[in-house]
């Protein structure tokens, strides 16, 4: 009967493990895939952005936006770099703190399982986990029969990407001993347009441009990219953790210029509206703008009035999402497990001694960019000194 038992073997969980066996601990981690660390191995794009070198807590999104703060602390992004560093793992930055791998996302893994080795350890996969009890001791059930421990940690992550392995059953556990759930939805996520602007925009499938995307006070600026459904792109993923069904997402396609400086410059050589934003759009999505709105006139044949709105259309273009392309195609979750059941500095469930949730099935859910990533490895590390 080992002193802990952690269900989910992925970043949170592993580091969980490693934390807790280097304490003395016995542990034991169940994996219901053939594999540990699924998620880890196809993050950014097979190199694993495995974390940000500016973590705060303004980074992450949850009903209590200061409960992610002491883990957070606790575990910096240089603790893990020191850790990729000690196993002579090569790394480089891309743009805005992002750290990867310069070979591949495999390393990570093959890093955190000698991590575990060397903590003692023993990881179990294809382990299908069917009941969790409470008795003197925590009871699991599984496909392979009854185990027994003192603490329980559950790091089994959110609904994004179900053909992963995803489902609700860190939830449901939740549920079980009494915790409410904040109202999961798919987080860096691509959004999906309505029929009628799918069928006008189809065609710009490919097309990507440095924007500005806002909703509900929030706005990220980097690449947007048209598919053949909607947007996506970076400036879309970020942002659609903040909206909602119904909400209008505003995007400033020329964030560096000033359009209607330039329209009234032009203006003096009669040129065509469409050719002025030629030069200035991605030709394909100036000639739908123009298109769409029925920009077809020369510069002079606008007033100073009309000028301006086309000015403003572009600068806050507005987008109304049908939706998004869900828990498919969603990097992480947002909403879990609510926070005001755990401690944050512990992650134990307040009124339930030796239960823990760590990583994506609590409702803490960071932006775009390595950041969950090192919240995975900040509450695993933070509950592997307790349990």
């Amino acid at each position: 009967m080992p002193d802990v038992i952690i269900i989910g073997a992925g970043a949170a969980g592993l580091m969980c493990a490693i934390e807790a066996g280097k304490r003395g601990r016995s542990v034991l981690v169940l994996e219901r895939n053939q594999m540990i660390g699924e998620k880890i191995r196809i993050s950014g794009g097979g190199r694993c952005n495995f974390t940000n070198k500016v973590t705060e807590h303004e980074h992450y999104i949850s009903e209590n936006p200061h409960f992610c703060k002491s883990a957070l602390a606790r575990f910096t992004p240089d603790d893990f770099i020191a850790m990729v560093k000690k196993h002579g793992i090569a790394y480089h930055e891309k743009t805005l703190g992002q750290l990867f791998c310069d070979q591949s996302s495999r390393q990570i893994i093959a890093m955190l399982e000698k991590e575990c080795k060397d903590a003692g350890v023993r990881v179990v996969v294809n382990c299908h986990v069917s009941e969790v009890r409470k008795e003197n001791r925590f009871v699991v059930a599984t496909n392979t029969g009854e185990l027994e421990s003192s603490s329980l940690v559950i790091a089994t992550g959110g609904l994004s990407i179900p053909k992963m392995g995803a489902t609700d059953f860190g939830y449901r556990l939740a549920i079980q001993f009494g915790l409410s759930i904040v109202q999961t939805t798919p987080g860096l996520v691509p959004i999906t347009f309505s029929q009628k602007d799918v069928s006008f925009f189809s065609q710009l499938s490919g097309v990507s441009l440095d924007a500005i995307a806002g909703c509900n006070g929030q706005s990220f600026r980097e690449n947007i990219l048209f598919t053949h459904r909607g947007l996506s792109g970076p400036a879309i993923l970020q942002i659609s953790s903040y909206w909602k069904p119904g909400d209008t997402i505003t995007i400033n396609l020329l964030p560096d210029v000033d359009l209607r400086e330039i329209l009234e410059e032009r203006r003096r050589s009669d040129q065509n509206l469409s050719t002025v934003l030629s030069d200035i759009l991605p030709r394909r999505l100036a000639k739908q703008l123009c298109e769409r709105y029925e920009w077809s006139k020369s510069l002079h044949h606008y007033t100073t009035g009309e000028l301006v709105s086309i000015a403003a259309e572009l600068h806050e273009w507005k987008v109304e999402p049908r939706g998004t392309e869900g828990f498919s195609k969603a990097e992480v979750t947002c909403g879990g497990v609510d926070t005001k059941w755990l401690s944050s500095k512990t992650m134990e469930v307040i009124n339930t001694p030796g239960l823990f949730f760590i990583g994506e099935v609590v409702d803490v859910t960071g932006h775009l960019g390595g950041y969950n990533f090192q919240w995975g490895w900040a509450s695993g590390f933070a509950a592997g000194q307790f349990v």
